[in-house]
């Protein structure tokens, strides 16, 4: 394992090593994606090769609304991987989102970890701090830092009173966030992005985002790799193992998140992520009322091959997608969000 200097950089490595090693997945819940299918359209009056997949979000230009979902940085391990992914990201015009640059707020040292400008000049970068740090020192000024460390076109507030909740060592003080959030948002000067870690987003909580002038909100809902089975697997002692697993399977599935938050705030641009696997799964949420789709799991096993594997996981994920559109007879995105899905009974 590599070299780690502090508690967080400590965490971060463990982290990698557990996705990557461990199964982590919801036990038994799902993203509830699999109730849902499409119309098959057998003449859909199009040409394959003229589907659509671009689409423009904070002003960017993407080639695919599929995006490399928030993942790491922090160590050396991480380094690499963001550098593998953010070369994809460029050369097939994706949107990427980094993992939470505490780290390198509390060691500048570790910045470097972050920094995928050199090899991603063009894409469409997402920043990335805990909200529940803004109870903890941290204020506009640190995350101004992070977006300026890596040059980002908008920053996210991760949302993951769960996981915290279940650390030992975890931040858990998450009262009067709302105004600190809404203090960023005001301040910061790029778009904000609330997003969960794999829990989902509630109709309240949307509501409550939205009042303070999120940009976007990532689901990022249940059904995927679950955050508390990851520290189930790092716990410290048996009690914390048994805490931990007991929330195996707590959370919002990822489809029926994105549909309580653009019920609960129409005009939201949501994000969606939290188990999706393919291009199949990224027609559907769109369907739901998502703008774009995100993965984290799928990307990370690739990128740490090389990059050539993260070059051709899109390349099949987003092929999945234009074949779905065909099938389903849109031509674009703005098609294909006007479709419906039909409803699998049980």
């Amino acid at each position: 394992m590599t070299k780690v200097t502090n508690i967080t950089e400590r965490r971060k490595e463990q982290h990698i090593d557990i996705n990557l090693e461990q199964d982590v997945q919801f036990p038994r819940l799902t993203t509830s994606l699999e109730r849902y299918t499409f119309m098959h359209e057998a003449l859909p009056e199009l040409n394959l090769d003229e589907v659509d997949t671009s689409l423009i979000v904070f002003g960017k230009t993407l080639q695919t609304p599929i995006f490399i979902s928030s993942m790491t940085g922090g160590t050396e391990k991480a380094q690499m991987i963001n550098r593998h992914l953010a070369a994809a990201a460029q050369e097939r015009g994706m949107a990427m989102g980094l993992g939470s640059q505490r780290a390198a707020i509390e060691d500048e040292s570790l910045a470097s970890t972050y920094d995928i400008r050199v090899v991603a000049p063009d894409i469409l970068l997402f920043a990335n701090i805990g909200a529940v740090q803004l109870n903890y020192g941290y204020g506009v000024e640190q995350c101004r830092r992070a977006i300026d460390m890596v040059e980002a076109d908008a920053l996210i507030l991760h949302l993951n009173a769960l996981q915290e909740a279940v650390q030992p060592e975890g931040d858990s003080n998450f009262a009067g966030l709302l105004d600190k959030m809404e203090a960023v948002v005001k301040n910061v000067g790029v778009p904000v992005i609330a997003k969960e870690v794999g829990w989902g987003i509630s109709p309240k909580t949307a509501k409550r985002l939205a009042e303070i002038g999120i940009a976007a909100i990532d689901v990022a809902g249940a059904g995927g790799t679950s955050w508390s089975e990851v520290e189930y697997h790092r716990a410290p002692t048996e009690f914390h193992a048994r805490v931990a697993r007991s929330f195996a399977d707590w959370g919002i599935p990822t489809a029926d998140s994105i549909q309580y938050v653009k019920k609960a705030v129409p005009d939201m641009t949501v994000f969606a992520s939290g188990g999706l696997r393919d291009g199949i799964d990224v027609a559907k949420c769109i369907v739901l009322g998502a703008t774009i789709g995100g993965m984290a799991s799928p990307f990370l096993k690739a990128a740490v091959e090389s990059v050539e594997a993260v070059l051709e996981f899109e390349r099949e994920a987003t092929t999945q997608l234009r074949i779905a559109m065909f099938c389903a007879g849109a031509a674009t995105l703005e098609e294909l969000s006007q479709l419906e899905l039909v409803e699998v009974k049980p």
